[in-house]
């Protein structure tokens, strides 16, 4: 990490208008010029492209990459900077970085890259092989910036300039592209060329926005491979721009399809984010960290009413920003690093590169809303927090599957996500909390906020069950029962009576029946959840069930500590200002804690509390794991009634309804909950 800086402080904070964060809207401009002041330190003259040093490891370019890549990498490094430049150049038009007018520079460097033969100019769709490529990405963002703010650069240039650039652009318009998200990228290109009198097919830009309209989920989500963050930085984003700058005027209908949608995501949006305005690491892309954050200057480009609280928005959107640009261990090379706080392989995609995180500065899209606005003039506060007291308050969303907690206790936000189709662990933990990072997983079996897998089957020599339960010969191949396995997909059975229910498949070979399903029943309470899971693993296994991580700060373990009382057993760590406690009540043998390196966002070393059961039977029983997972953001002791919140359970092995293996579960506060699994394989939804 480069530490010849320090990261930025709030200068002159205002608490009269902003008592949380003391940011104003001179912040955001002040803040987006000190990470422009870093970035441009790789900038030594106005002729120099802008080029961040490469990072080894899964990002792109690698060695032996094609030169297009290479050109990819600079362009990139130009567009996604313009997510802070162009907000600066639209509200001080001669604003200098380090001595270079960025409207001057942004000019020469864009002209460069859209015109055919200059060295630095973009390859054209016709010199490569037919396929997909960064291009039409960051070309689509270009545009998107352009639409939003056609005042920064355009104007600039002379016609047959802009008609040179038009080529390249017209080119990439109507190449082809990918099947989700990225028909944005096209959308973009083609609508602002059509704005500026260039002819083009007019029929491919409506079958692209029909597209795009009918990957509408509802609730206001959009359906990636997974349901994620892209459905506000990209669907939220690029078609309330595309609404106001295009749509309004040439397809009016389209145009309040999109608008409708974004106004349905705006009703839960408030409650991705901590009380404090933390970002939760959670889905891919995760280096573009506080680009969910973009969703609250779009809210304030919708049409009136504007569905969001002006004075809550802001102050959770500042403290987005205020959550990354302070922390030393965000900078790498002067820049954003290439991971959630330092750089960390676990969490990268291979189409990242180290310029990519600038797309996180979609927030700074609020300096395109006029002073006056109110996301500018109202005061911070802090919305449904207020009320909230020490209760937690759940928001499901039916259509993505996802339950948004809100834990008034604790002052932190919870993902618990549904609909998972694979094992990816973006996205297929129990549940993501925004100040509890989550870690890589361990093939070790101790992976944090997750239920890990190992076959103790003596028959199963491969990891593969397919045939060898029909009795049939197997190749006989080296033991994969050394490894732990983690859910391969995570399905979503609705939420009845406070009880959130989905079902995780441990193995998917061909002929399994439901012989590696674990039903889920979380239920949230204050300052965590409490699961009440079947366990319906069909031969011999152990289970191990993780908390969330807790990271070495400095270098220094937590503290563990165990305590029982009755027959509840818990184990508790502690690092400063952070706690986990896991408490079992039933169906797990034991608690214990690991220490491990190299899979915590926040430091090199960390700790996670689990549960184990083992199964040896060759036919175990169906068996309901009751455990209590909480957290804590201070320093206090846990009292019995908190660490121990279960009054009573009532175990029944068949319900009314006829399901087998429920549960009647009294909290100490009083309240009673009951867990039926009735018919929950024909409840399976993904």
């Amino acid at each position: 990490m480069n530490k010849s800086r320090n990261a930025y402080q709030v200068n002159d904070p205002d608490f009269s208008v902003s008592p949380f964060t003391g940011m104003t809207r001179t912040h955001y401009i002040e803040s987006a010029k000190y990470l422009l002041e870093r970035a441009f330190t790789h900038v030594k003259s106005p002729d120099q492209h802008i080029i961040f040093p490469t990072v080894p490891g899964k990002t792109y370019p690698r060695p032996d990459d094609p030169p297009w890549r290479y050109r990819s990498l600079e362009f990139e490094g130009l567009r996604r900077t313009m997510a802070l430049a162009g907000p600066l150049m639209h509200v001080e038009p001669d604003v200098e970085i380090n001595g270079i007018r960025l409207r001057d520079y942004y000019c020469d460097h864009i002209y460069n890259a859209l015109t055919p033969g200059h060295q630095n100019s973009v390859p054209l769709p016709a010199e490569l092989p037919d396929a997909t490529y960064q291009f039409t990405c960051e070309l689509g963002g270009l545009c998107m910036f352009l639409l939003a703010m056609p005042d920064i650069i355009w104007p600039y240039y002379t016609r047959e300039q802009q008609d040179a650039m038009a080529v390249t652009l017209s080119n990439w318009a109507h190449h082809r592209t990918t099947q989700n998200n990225w028909r944005f990228f096209n959308i973009e290109i083609l609508s602002f060329l059509k704005k500026n009198g260039y002819e083009i097919d007019e029929d491919l830009l409506r079958s692209h926005l029909r597209w795009i309209a009918s990957y509408h989920a509802g609730d206001g989500w959009y359906l990636e491979q997974n349901y994620n963050y892209y459905t506000i930085s990209m669907y939220g984003v690029y078609e309330t721009v595309w609404a106001r700058a295009f749509g309004d005027r040439y397809w009016p209908e389209m145009a309040d399809v999109y608008e409708q949608n974004t106004r349905k995501l705006m009703q839960s949006f408030l409650h991705l984010f901590a009380r404090n305005g933390y970002i939760n690491m959670w889905s891919r892309s995760i280096c573009y960290r506080l680009w969910v954050a973009g969703g609250f200057p779009v809210a304030f480009m919708l049409k009136e009413p504007q569905p969001l609280d002006p004075g809550f928005s802001r102050r959770l959107c500042s403290g987005s920003i205020l959550q990354f640009i302070t922390r030393d261990d965000f900078y790498e090379n002067d820049i954003p690093s290439l991971g959630f706080y330092g750089h960390r392989e676990y969490v990268l995609q291979g189409y990242s590169c180290a310029a990519s995180p600038f797309t996180m500065f979609m927030p700074y899209l609020a300096l395109t809303l006029p002073e006056d606005s109110p996301f500018w003039t109202a005061g911070e506060n802090e919305g449904f927090w207020e009320g909230l007291g020490e209760r937690s308050r759940s928001t499901v969303l039916d259509n993505p599957g996802l339950l948004l907690a809100n834990h008034g206790k604790t002052g932190t936000s919870d993902i618990i996500p549904a609909k998972v189709n694979e094992e990816n662990h973006n996205y297929n933990r129990l549940s993501y909390n925004t100040h509890f990072p989550w870690e890589d997983h361990s093939p070790e079996g101790i992976t944090a906020m997750e239920y890990c897998f190992q076959s103790m089957d003596p028959r199963d020599l491969t990891g593969r069950d397919s045939v060898f339960y029909l009795g049939l010969s197997q190749e006989q191949t080296e033991s994969e029962n050394d490894t732990f396995v983690t859910p391969k997909a995570v399905f979503y059975n609705g939420y009845r009576d406070n009880v959130l229910y989905r079902q995780i498949i441990m193995r998917q070979p061909p002929n399994n029946g439901s012989g590696y399903t674990i039903d889920l029943a979380d239920i949230v309470i204050p300052g965590g959840i409490l699961r009440v899971d079947r366990c319906r693993m069909a031969f011999e296994h152990r289970l191990n069930l993780g908390h969330y991580g807790l990271p070495h700060i400095d270098g220094r373990s937590p503290e563990i500590q165990k305590r029982e009382l009755d027959s509840a057993a818990a184990i508790i760590g502690c690092i400063p200002g952070r706690q986990v406690a896991l408490v079992v009540y039933n169906g797990w043998d034991s608690l214990d804690s690991v220490s491990h390196e190299g899979r915590n966002a926040e430091a090199d070393e960390s700790t996670v509390l689990y549960a184990v059961r083992i199964r040896n039977q060759m036919s175990p029983d169906m068996e309901l794991m009751i455990s209590a997972m909480l957290h804590k953001t201070d320093d206090t002791s846990w009292g019995d009634e908190e660490l121990f919140p279960v009054e009573s359970i009532e175990l029944t092995d068949i319900m009314a309804t006829g399901s087998p293996n429920g549960a009647r579960i009294t909290m100490k506060d009083g309240s009673t909950l009951v867990v039926d699994f009735d018919c929950i394989d024909g409840k399976r939804m993904c």
